[in-house]
């Protein structure tokens, strides 16, 4: 690999002439530009970025950290935020937890290592571990999806409860009674905030919720393919709130499986608003706001506080979920 004397030597010029002209730190004369960038087209000469970053402090790299890059939530979030960081020159460093707090205290030491500009992450559901991993941090950082106890950043994210409360809403209104709620798991405050909502339109209404009625799983479609399936045995609901789209997909694989049809026999719904939804069958009736959009606000958050338009108080964006209709769910046939 070509380093900065190649290009020297082959332009006939100091290094710290190439130097200037890579980097545009001193006026250079025509003839010497010309010949250090005729001497690093030949060279395929590739400034080092790690140098360049020491000089002038910042790297322009932005990371990213979630709890699992399976999920087309967080995949469609990742693309939020890199589309925005792109668009003002920042590249983004992915990096996937599994949801396993270890593997997030050790990405959060490497990103740190990488003396990234910013930091983007949606938690892996220990909030002890992510205040370890970034007490001290002076890289500024914003939260996502996932709020996270006892760390001082800006914020975006759905209003959870609200969310689940306009789902169960819509299912009430449509006569249903006897409806099952798959919930994510108790660790995360998602998960909890969504059980939230549902308990507060089913209190509302007067209707009450039986033990049976709540099934916790993780936040996936095999989660909801086998936590339908319990609902299927023990309380055969006419229709189910499924904590997030993924488990509104497997509980529509659980129902195809038994026979049961969506919305004819049970309607269901999900939450997040995931481009799949839209083309499983029956489409998946859920709440949710655009995914992508979410990723480029919080990249905005954190481009204005790597710039310095932003400073003080952390600031918070909840935003308001919107119902979107589809073909899962449908008026109760007695």
């Amino acid at each position: 690999m070509a380093t900065i004397k190649d290009v020297a030597a082959l332009a006939g010029v100091s290094f710290t002439t190439v130097s200037h002209v890579v980097n545009r730190t001193r006026p250079v004369s025509r003839t010497a530009r010309e010949k250090v960038e005729h001497a690093i087209r030949q060279l395929n000469y590739v400034p080092s970025g790690v140098a360049r970053s020491l000089k002038v402090r910042a790297t322009s790299t932005i990371g990213l950290l979630v709890p699992n890059s399976t999920n087309p939530y967080f995949a469609e979030l990742a693309r939020g935020i890199e589309t925005r960081c792109e668009r003002n020159g920042y590249c983004v460093f992915l990096c996937n937890s599994d949801d396993d707090p270890e593997k997030q205290r050790n990405y959060l030491r490497a990103l740190r290592e990488k003396r990234i500009d910013g930091l983007v992450i949606a938690s892996a559901g220990d909030n002890y571990s992510l205040m370890e991993g970034l007490v001290d941090n002076h890289v500024p950082v914003v939260i996502v999806d996932r709020e996270v106890e006892g760390v001082a950043a800006d914020l975006v994210e759905i209003d959870h409860e609200a969310g689940a409360y306009v789902a169960t809403q819509h299912l009430l209104a449509l006569g249903h009674r006897r409806i099952g709620c798959i919930s994510g798991p108790s660790s995360m405050a998602v998960g909890t905030l969504r059980v939230a909502g549902f308990r507060r339109a089913m209190g509302e209404a007067g209707v009450p919720v039986p033990a049976e009625a709540v099934v916790e799983s993780d936040f996936s479609s095999p989660g909801g393919y086998y936590a339908a399936s319990r609902l299927f045995a023990n309380l055969m609901p006419t229709a189910i709130f499924a904590g997030n789209d993924m488990m509104g997909i497997g509980v529509l694989r659980a129902a195809a499986e038994r026979g049961i049809r969506v919305p004819q026999d049970c309607s269901v719904i999900g939450f997040d608003d995931i481009e799949l939804s839209r083309y499983v069958y029956p489409a998946l009736s859920t709440v949710g706001q655009s995914i992508p959009q979410l990723g480029e606000q919080a990249a905005q958050l954190l481009l204005d506080r790597i710039s310095g338009m932003a400073t003080g108080t952390p600031r918070r964006q909840i935003v308001a979920p919107q119902l979107t209709l589809r073909e899962s769910t449908a008026p109760l046939v007695e």
